[in-house]
């Protein structure tokens, strides 16, 4: 399995959990996790990987480059959504949303936490999370 986009972002197990933080001094939870100096003030947490659409939205154009890093260009480019998942009791997670049918998703629509490719400019094939309606195959 190619490496994840970043460390620290999702566990490696099946099924995959976003790995967020509990602040010790009132139990707010965060996502992803703080380091450094203020990381000390959170212990780990484990999130649900169920949740439901929050809010979403379709881009349709490339993003700007930098901070976008995907291997496509103007030409290749395909629309994607992106939306707010709600991890009841936890937090609201932004994130791409896995569908081939923009107009299937809904506000309320349950969904679940997925693993999926997702290769660099350089060439370099990682793995980052998203989210998908509930029985969909990534």
């Amino acid at each position: 399995m190619p490496r994840p986009i970043s460390e620290g972002l999702f566990t490696p197990t099946d099924p995959p959990r976003l790995i967020g933080a509990r602040r010790i001094s009132d139990g707010r939870i965060v996502f992803p996790a703080p380091d450094g100096p203020e990381g000390q003030h959170y212990e780990r947490v484990d999130l649900s990987p169920q949740g439901f659409l929050w809010s979403f939205t379709v881009q349709r154009f490339r993003p700007k480059s930098p901070p976008y890093t995907g291997d496509d260009d103007e030409k290749t480019f395909k629309p994607f959504a992106v939306g707010y998942v709600e991890l009841p009791g936890e937090v609201i997670v932004e994130s791409r949303i896995v569908t081939d049918d923009f107009s299937s998703l809904h506000v309320g629509q349950p969904m679940t936490l997925t693993l999926v490719p997702f290769r660099r400019a350089d060439g370099s094939e990682v793995v980052t999370y998203a989210f998908q309606p509930d029985g969909a195959a990534a």
